[in-house]
């Protein structure tokens, strides 16, 4: 393409091709909502009553339940939110499908190699805290001669409360190497946001087909059906799922920013029906109840749905589309800034959980330290990098690790980057964390880990005790490192200034005390 003006020509700036190496999902000049190598359709928009067909003419019109469906099918309802509940927060689709899913062989108890704890109450003693900042090297893959599918994968890391109460929390990481063939997952204690890592899946749910890429997530209401298979050329993969008890995702309020910014509600995108080729073979629909596995046999597909209407779907967003928001004056931002998804708790003010992105953007800011400052915040807070260098807690903060503090463990940033940052005074803007993306999961909950975060998985290690972490900080000058161990202690006159506010203290104190003196005070004739 060319200018009309003589001699003036305008290149076109060649898209970008690979997603963990943009600065924003624009960056791939995309006319569809999608990454090139995704292979279905989606509807969008958080929020909205969907509707899909297979078969166009297959939803019933103006009623929800017909006396008889159009080609024999029945009907189904999945309901998420009581009867009653006030209609903005009312949750319930309507299915017509095949066979009812209430056609089955009756449940049975399972073996699994998973790691699976739900109970995150102090009376367990298979569960407990970690006080100290703590870090875990890359979760392990499983071996090539292992079959490990998602339903034994699993893996309990930490959490908070109980399903059974429908109150809390619980954090898993998954590795698996295999498809779930003839098998489905059901998780019938709360919703999971899954967070890919490495790896291409291929998810296959009641409503339809997703494909999840890292930098992804996925989230699934409890009592939905879903499969979760490698996508092709993918040989493994890893992620971090969220698990939230009593409450749902949803996204947060954006107060002063306006309607727009964060995650837009347009980029959440939602599966359209689809039906199995054949769906007369054998099926093992595994439920998680109460932190426990069983299973469902039954001699068919339950991926036989031909329409459907409702607010109960699962969904994916890609996080490279988040709409970042910072100050550009003075001071750093709080992290609540970041908030993709968020689940509340039983207090108004409070949430459960938090579930944040750290990824490319602009640091403007003039005069301040840009970074985070030193802090001791009252949430819990478990890191994970998804790509790149990653914003733990070490060094050797990996992808496909994890990084924790709990609520009010100090901490605060020890890297070569954090120190230069108070000498190099400068005012320009930059680009931070390139071709990078950390997740971060913030709780109001603390977290009791499992045997398996503590020592299972035999990848963790603190990171509080190491003495090179504290030996970073900047000393006032060469000469003094042996010395003190803060600059305060060692600046230039710092005990004679100290001394001069205590005397000053003290005659101020004796200045004061002339007026209450009781003599001055008393009225005489």
């Amino acid at each position: 393409m060319g200018s009309t003006e003589p001699g003036y020509v305008i290149l076109p700036r060649p898209p970008a091709t690979d997603p963990q190496k943009i600065f924003h999902y624009t960056d791939l000049q995309r006319s569809k909502p999608t990454r090139e190598n995704d292979p279905y359709t989606y509807t969008a928009g958080f929020g909205n009553r969907h509707q899909s067909e297979v078969i166009p003419g297959t939803l019933p019109a103006g009623q929800n339940n017909p006396q008889e469906c159009r080609f024999g099918l029945y009907t189904e309802g999945i309901t998420y939110s009581a009867f009653a509940a006030p209609r903005h927060v009312n949750m319930s689709t309507y299915m017509y499908r095949v066979r009812p899913a209430a056609a089955h062989n009756g449940y049975k108890k399972i073996e699994s190699k998973a790691h699976i704890v739900n109970c995150f109450l102090s009376c367990n003693p298979e569960v407990e805290t970690l006080p100290e900042q703590a870090e875990w090297t890359p979760f392990p893959l499983p071996a090539d001669d292992e079959n490990i599918d998602f339903v034994d994968g699993l893996h309990t890391l930490c959490g908070s409360g109980d399903p059974n109460i429908k109150e809390g929390i619980a954090l898993y990481v998954y590795m698996i190497n295999a498809n779930m063939n003839q098998r489905s997952f059901c998780n019938n204690d709360g919703d999971f946001l899954l967070c890919a890592q490495e790896g291409n899946l291929d998810i296959q749910t009641e409503f339809g087909k997703l494909f999840l890429q890292p930098g992804e997530i996925f989230v699934v209401q409890r009592g939905v059906r879903f499969s979760i298979n490698l996508a092709e050329g993918t040989k493994a993969a890893r992620g971090y799922i969220t698990e939230v008890w009593g409450s749902t995702w949803e996204l947060p309020d954006l107060g002063p920013l306006g309607g727009h910014g964060l995650a837009n509600p347009r980029d959440f995108l939602f599966p359209v029906a689809y039906i199995d080729d054949d769906l007369h073979v054998p099926f093992s629909i595994v439920s998680k109840l109460n932190g426990k596995y069983t299973a469902i046999e039954q001699d068919h597909s339950p991926y036989d749905l031909v329409a459907w209407h409702g607010n109960v779907v699962p969904y994916k967003y890609d996080l490279t589309k988040f709409s970042s928001q910072n100050s550009t004056s003075i001071d750093h931002t709080d992290p609540s800034v970041n908030t993709v998804l968020t689940a509340k708790s039983r207090d108004p003010n409070t949430p459960l959980a938090d579930f944040l992105w750290f990824g490319p953007r602009w640091d403007v800011a003039a005069n301040t330290f840009r970074l985070p400052y030193f802090h001791r915040n009252s949430a819990s807070e478990f890191l994970a990098s998804l790509y790149g260098n990653g914003l733990g807690r070490s060094d050797e903060f990996l992808p496909g690790g994890g990084s924790f503090e709990g609520g009010h463990t100090p901490h605060g940033g020890f890297s070569d980057g954090y120190v230069n940052e108070m000498q190099i005074q400068m005012n320009q803007p930059r680009k931070i964390l390139e071709n990078q993306m950390t997740i971060m999961i913030e709780s109001s909950r603390t977290f009791l880990f499992t045997e398996y975060a503590r020592k299972g998985c035999g990848t963790l290690s603190s990171v509080s005790t190491d003495p090179k972490v504290w030996d970073k900080l900047p000393f006032l000058d060469i000469e003094i490192l042996t010395l003190a161990k803060d600059k305060f202690s060692s600046y230039p006159g710092i005990k004679e200034l100290l001394q001069r506010v205590k005397d000053d203290k003290e005659a101020e104190k004796k200045r004061l005390e002339y007026y209450h003196d009781p003599v001055i005070g008393r009225f005489s004739h």
